[in-house]
């Protein structure tokens, strides 16, 4: 016997009639009758006493009737939550630490409201742990500011950035309007972890530049840099987008960089594989997340905030 034998049964039963039952269900009245049939033989009882073309359901017919209604009421149930659990769209989404702290939660939020069917689990790490992730299928997308190696893995500028240099009120650049580069030499800053995005294109910058300076503090969370250049008298640089609280708060001196060397954008990372599988759910998830960074696409602080200028020492000879 099937789920259908037993919705067939049910209608007869309810409506009284056979062909009540057929119109009910779109189906014949022959077809209903060979069903009735078929649960007599099967079960050996009379379900139906018919009486002058009425049907009246038997003691062993209100039996099975309690138990079909128990029995087709759980599996439409079933059927119910395995079809809201397939149109779920699970989505593992990770984030270097900057992106993490500075852009992904209101991206996340945003997301949660325009899509509800998403299950989004999110990971935070520098950017190259987040990559090595991508590549063990532990994660299916991220958002990164450092560089991705493997050619396994498509990435696409998606979010303007910028780094930029800060100082806490107690240091001596905090009463400057122009820094140059050659000031950096020697100077104590407080550095992200080996394997960060900020870290490796800063450590590219002073190798070009041939400048060198004392990593003082080292750590992998962003505020606890902020912390260091407020309260310890020492350097930092990174991204803007990070800096916007303690402007407001003039905690911090923001100096940008002239020449455009430290702009950047934050990539969305994915794996080739996933872009050639435009139709799957997994590939619906990317998309939604891309249009939800497009919302945060362009880089500004409040005009109201000062920011001023670092420039490197061949714009000083110029000056000059």
């Amino acid at each position: 016997m099937t789920i259908r034998h037993l919705k067939i049964f049910i209608a007869v039963a309810e409506t009284g009639s056979m062909s009540v039952a057929a119109n009910r269900l779109y189906l014949t009245q022959p077809t209903v009758s060979q069903t009735i049939r078929d649960l007599e033989d099967h079960y050996q009882v009379q379900l139906f006493e018919r009486s002058h073309k009425k049907l009246f359901i038997t003691q062993e017919g209100k039996q099975l009737l309690n138990l079909a209604l128990m029995t087709v009421g759980n599996f439409d149930n079933l059927e119910l939550s395995m079809r809201r659990f397939q149109e779920r769209m699970p989505l593992r989404v990770g984030s270097s630490l900057t992106v993490g702290t500075c852009l992904m939660s209101s991206v996340i939020s945003d997301l949660e409201k325009s899509h509800p069917e998403m299950d989004i689990y999110s990971f935070v790490s520098n950017t190259e742990e987040i990559e090595q992730k991508l590549l063990r299928r532990e994660l299916d997308v991220a958002v990164v500011e450092g560089i991705i190696e493997s050619p396994e893995l498509i990435c696409v500028p998606i979010v303007e950035d910028s780094l930029v240099l800060v100082c806490g009120k107690t240091h001596e650049f905090y009463q400057k309007d122009t820094v140059y580069a050659s000031e950096l030499e020697g100077r104590r800053f407080a550095m992200r972890e080996k394997g960060s995005g900020t870290r490796k294109l800063f450590e590219q910058y002073l190798s070009a530049h041939d400048i060198h300076i004392q990593t003082v503090w080292e750590a992998n969370c962003p505020r606890t840099i902020m912390n260091a250049v407020i309260y310890n008298n020492v350097l930092a640089v990174i991204s803007q987008r990070l800096v916007k609280h303690e402007c407001m708060h003039r905690a911090v001196k923001v100096f940008r960089y002239e020449t455009g060397e430290w702009d950047r954008h934050f990539k969305l990372v994915y794996r080739i594989q996933e872009a050639a599988l435009s139709e799957n759910m997994l590939s619906q998830g990317i998309r939604i997340l891309e249009s939800a960074l497009g919302d945060y696409r362009t880089l500004s602080l409040p005009q109201d905030i000062p920011t001023c200028v670092f420039i490197s020492d061949v714009g000083k000879k110029i000056a000059g």
